[in-house]
């Protein structure tokens, strides 16, 4: 698999992770935590996130027997849309949601999280969309988050 398409896809994947635990945790609709907090918090989330997906593409190729700076297959890129990044964005959501959500934050918050359901909606219904130039479906949300002031998620 290039290592593009990896970037990319952990860029995606990143972004993803980050705007999905901008939520308010299920226990605490408030949190202690300022914005600064929250992103150090998070950000660091994000950067162990990469890092496990990453090490998950490069899995996924070895076992599909993808050479490197090769482009898998539409099959192929599905396939790693499926097993890897959709299920590991799910999983390091809930660790994220876990840090709640800064105080006066809420209606942004909720706007990010808003798109990124439409994001993994979209990403289960057409895993391909996720590494063709059809559309990407955490555009919006990847757009808040940075706005939001996120460094290492999206970027």
């Amino acid at each position: 698999m290039s290592k593009g398409l990896i970037a990319t896809l952990a860029g995606v994947a990143a972004i993803a992770m980050i705007v999905a635990g901008c939520g308010s945790s299920s226990n605490d609709s408030t949190s202690s935590l300022t914005k600064a907090q929250f992103i150090v918090k998070a950000d660091a989330i994000c950067k162990a996130g990469n890092a496990e997906i990453e090490s998950g593409f490069e899995d996924f190729a070895k076992e599909a027997g993808i050479k490197e700076n090769e482009e898998p297959s539409k099959a192929q890129g599905v396939e790693v849309s499926e097993t890897v990044l959709i299920p590991y964005i799910k999983e390091q959501s809930e660790e994220l949601r876990d840090l709640g959500t800064p105080s006066g934050d809420e209606e942004e918050i909720t706007a990010m999280l808003d798109a990124l359901d439409e994001g993994v909606e979209e990403a289960e219904a057409d895993p391909e969309a996720l590494f063709t130039s059809k559309s990407d479906p955490f555009g919006a949300a990847n757009k808040m988050a940075k706005e939001y002031g996120l460094k290492v998620c999206g970027q």
